[in-house]
């Protein structure tokens, strides 16, 4: 079975920078990619990266593109997502995911992930 931990929400100004951490346990190896998906109150989950299991491929939501870069550190069983230049809009909860699913297709399709996060929060201030 496999479990998320996100880490690393808080409250920030817009212009700022945050750095989300997803613990990954998978005893088994059963997950191939690992995603963060968001949601704001009253709106829609909303993809905003995902990466291979070698961090060779990535993929990012329009509206993160240039300003967050996902990472993964096998070392320590870890996913990131680092944020910057943040703006209000950003605010959400921010979830951890993965999916057994190899391949790079659909990488922003929430249905096809099988574990998930309990969330972070991150607000950004205007």
């Amino acid at each position: 079975q496999v479990q998320l931990v996100e880490s690393g929400g808080g409250l920030v100004q817009a212009g700022g920078s945050l750095r989300l951490s997803c613990l990954v346990s998978d005893p088994t190896f059963s997950a191939a990619n690992v995603g963060w998906f968001r949601q704001a109150p009253e709106k829609e989950r909303e993809f905003v990266a995902a990466s291979t299991r070698s961090g060779i491929r990535t993929s990012y939501g329009e509206s993160v593109k240039g300003r967050f870069t996902i990472s993964r550190n096998p070392l320590n069983n870890t996913v990131y997502l680092q944020m910057s230049t943040l703006k209000p809009e950003d605010t959400a909860i921010y979830y951890c995911a993965a999916r057994r699913r190899p391949g790079t297709d659909s990488l922003n399709d929430a249905r096809l992930y099988d574990y998930w996060g309990q969330g972070t929060q991150v607000t950004v201030s205007s």
